[in-house]
């Protein structure tokens, strides 16, 4: 008989939580539509005697995301306000957990460190929207990972 994933155990995308630290303070981010998060390696292309193709090194990595969240909190537009006038700018952390009640893989706990605003929607109207919504980009630096999925019980 043939193994295979059972429906259940694909995680759902709304069972989880998230928040943001900043200065020491949690903030539950109640208002987040989605959220990415991508680590990137930075690559050299290296060329060695001997070897006609072009060979790639890895030299790095960078961090980058961005998230979408209701129009209903103005945290974000006052820590882009604040460095707009006096050029303090300030770097947290944000914590996400999937956790779905209905799989067999248990939680995955991702905190992206040393997050930094890369552009805020600082006004919106929207004549056609039933709900307002804003995308938000920024970089991360850092990340802990302290739960991690395990493998599925396979059907």
């Amino acid at each position: 008989m043939t193994e295979f994933l059972k429906a259940g155990d694909i995680v759902s995308g709304q069972e989880g939580r998230g928040w943001i630290t900043i200065n020491g303070i949690n903030h539950e981010m109640f208002y987040l539509r989605n959220l990415r998060a991508t680590a990137e390696k930075n690559k050299s292309e290296i060329k060695t005697i001997g070897k006609r193709g072009t060979q790639r090194k890895a030299t790095g990595w960078s961090g980058t995301g961005s998230m979408t969240i209701f129009y209903v909190t103005s945290m974000f537009r006052k820590l882009m306000y604040d460095y707009i006038k006096t050029g303090k700018d300030v770097y947290f952390d944000i914590t996400i957990v999937n956790e779905d009640p209905n799989s067999t893989i248990g939680k995955q706990t991702v905190t992206l460190k040393g997050v930094n605003l890369d552009s805020v929607v600082m006004a919106a109207l929207d004549a056609d929207a039933d709900e307002l919504d804003e995308d938000i980009d920024f970089t991360w630096e850092d990340i802990d990972m302290p739960d991690q999925f395990v493998a599925p019980v396979l059907g």
